[in-house]
């Protein structure tokens, strides 16, 4: 049985593999560029703003959930934003997924959090997992994203 726990300073270098592999599952292993320092700053830095728990068994982190607070204008209170649910595919299909997201979803309901959300590729066999659930897909909103070039061309204009 697997023992679901908050990220300690000591998974960090696991973590990293974790998320490379991620990226590897998502056909972009070279858009991945974090490091152990990053990681480490972002979780456990001065003013920590990304938090995270590891599914571990048997000594080993099998999986992890690493999320940030965001907030709606329209409910005016935080919630949850999934940046990564990542299972080892060994692992799959055990509960562990369903595990963090309940996890999470406790986070939530403890603070006064209305909203648990997430990103999935289209592709991604999990949302069908997601759907039964009980998650709905936001079909009639698509993500923007500015990185690189196109970020620091807007930081420039005046």
């Amino acid at each position: 049985m697997a023992e679901i726990r908050r990220v300690k300073e000591s998974d960090v270098d696991t973590l990293v593999q974790l998320v490379h592999d991620l990226a590897a599952y998502e056909k972009a292993p070279a858009e991945c560029r974090l490091d152990g320092a990053k990681l480490r700053t972002a979780l456990f830095g001065e003013t920590p703003a990304v938090f995270a728990h590891v599914a571990e068994q048997d000594g080993e982190i099998v999986g992890f959930a690493m999320w940030f607070l965001n907030f709606s204008t329209w409910r005016g209170v935080h919630g949850i934003y999934l940046e990564d649910l990542y299972v080892r595919p060994e692992m799959r299909g055990s509960g562990l997924g369903k595990t963090l997201l309940a996890t999470l979803a406790r986070e939530c309901v403890e603070n006064g959090y209305q909203r648990l959300e997430w990103s999935v590729l289209d592709w991604n066999p999990a949302t069908g997992f997601y759907r039964s659930l009980g998650a709905i897909p936001m079909d009639e909103w698509t993500v923007y994203r500015l990185t690189d070039t196109a970020l620091d061309n807007l930081a420039r204009t005046p």
